[in-house]
């Protein structure tokens, strides 16, 4: 009896705080739009976006391998395309292959709006782990510089149970955020928290992500809605009308990271994207806890 007690009065002593219930987070004093919007995606072609694949076995990705990724290629065309999905035009991605969809542009101080929903597609090496993507914001330099595959960037990560998590994309990249200790994650168990810790995280490093306040994503085969706020080198990433990350200090080589272009990911299932429109903004909204 006493053994078991001691058990779990150490359990107890090693949870975390989220075992205190957390107050939710809602989005207040949402910016106006400061100018006329652009629309990213046309639903007929993908004539303002430039395609890149990784290497043919996405395995090697994170091995730094001697052989060269695909690159630019007209086999693009099999990961990417245009398609009628519930009656509407969208954006597939594939997802077999790794790679990235480059929308060309150079944008800063903006509101981005999508939708997306999972495909049924599955691939190694990830088939049987939780569906995988990535909004890239503020991209930058040469195709495939990052593991063969992405432009350095910051990632609003894409993932079952994961989306909104902030990815800095490059070993050159960091941003910085406010975190709570949370050992029921992967390494560095780090998650978002608006009274916690200030917090660096960098490419390349043991501390590379910080994962979202809380899951707000709906069942795979649902759409979802993200929102993307940036004002110069701060992000707030918001999932289905929920504020889940804020970010500050975005920065590449130690200079702030304020614009850029707008990235997919092709990262082992299929993605449907529709409805993205980017509208300028002159401030950032407020995360409140209610």
């Amino acid at each position: 009896m006493y053994k078991i007690l001691a058990f779990v009065a150490a359990l107890a002593a090693a949870a975390p705080a989220l075992a205190t219930p957390r107050p939710t987070l809602v989005l207040t004093e949402i910016p106006k739009p400061a100018g006329p919007a652009t629309v990213l995606f046309n639903g007929q072609d993908l004539k303002d976006w430039d395609a890149w694949l990784g290497y043919a076995d996405p395995a090697l990705t994170y091995k730094r391998p001697p052989v060269a990724p695909i690159g630019a290629t007209a086999r693009s065309a099999e990961m990417f395309k245009v398609v009628v999905e519930d009656g509407r035009p969208a954006l597939y991605i594939n997802g077999r292959t790794w790679g990235s969809l480059v929308r060309r542009g150079d944008f800063q101080n903006y509101h981005l709006r999508l939708q997306y929903k999972w495909g049924k597609g599955r691939w190694a090496p990830r088939e049987a782990e939780a569906p995988n993507n990535g909004l890239l914001y503020h991209s930058f330099g040469a195709p495939g510089v990052v593991w063969g595959t992405w432009s350095q960037s910051a990632e609003f990560e894409i993932m079952l149970g994961s989306t909104g998590m902030i990815v800095p994309v490059g070993e050159a990249i960091s941003a910085v955020t406010t975190v709570i200790d949370d050992p029921t994650l992967i390494n560095p168990k780090l998650r978002f928290a608006p009274d916690g810790r200030v917090k660096t995280v960098k490419g390349g490093t043991a501390d590379w992500n910080v994962e979202a306040y809380s899951d707000a994503e709906k069942p795979a085969g649902e759409w979802n809605t993200l929102d993307l706020y940036v004002l110069g080198d701060r992000a707030v990433h918001v999932v289905n009308g929920v504020p889940v990350m804020e970010v500050s200090d975005l920065r590449a080589d130690d200079q702030p990271l304020t614009h850029g272009a707008i990235q997919l990911q092709s990262e082992g299932a299929e993605t449907f994207f529709r409805d993205m429109v980017l509208t300028p903004i002159t401030a950032l909204p407020k995360v409140v806890a209610k």
